[in-house]
């Protein structure tokens, strides 16, 4: 699995959202990109973090951050999602995982003592030139656009 750190140029990326248009990396320089994995639209977990985003949308953009969401979801799965959620950011539709390998996310995990290959729920924070600034590893589902955030104030 790769490991981005801190300091590391974020990895260049192209992905369709739930619209059916394409996003990619190039298109956002010189803006602050916040992108979040998560597993597995419409789950408990992934709807409590894309709904603290959601929640938090206005603070967030008025911080300066672009919000893309990315999992191994179809764009008909992440429109239902949108639309049942009502939620107002990015969601990339990565099916051949080809984001979420660059990224570095994909790998063992352990669920009620079964081990399985998946995404890891992690965010990557980076500045205006494409740097990460941050990485949260585990968020905390509930409050993560708060997690994020505070960053702003380190």
């Amino acid at each position: 699995m790769k490991k981005l750190k801190v300091g590391d140029k974020l990895p260049t990326f192209s992905g369709i959202d739930q619209f059916g248009n394409t996003h990619q990396s190039s298109d956002y320089e010189g803006t602050k990109l916040v992108v979040y994995f998560y597993p597995k639209d419409l789950t408990p977990g992934c709807t409590m973090q894309a709904c603290s985003i959601r929640d938090n949308y206005e603070a967030l953009l008025n911080a300066g951050y672009t919000i893309f969401g990315v999992s191994a979801d179809t764009v008909a799965l992440h429109a239902r999602f949108t639309e049942k959620k009502q939620l107002p950011f990015t969601l990339l539709a990565d099916v051949d995982k080809k984001i979420i390998n660059e990224f570095g996310v994909w790998g063992p995990k352990k669920f009620m003592g079964r081990e399985y290959n998946g995404i890891h729920r992690t965010t990557f924070v980076s500045n205006e030139k494409g740097i990460i600034t941050a990485i949260i590893t585990k968020p905390k589902t509930k409050i993560h656009a708060q997690e994020i955030l505070e960053l702003e104030k380190k």
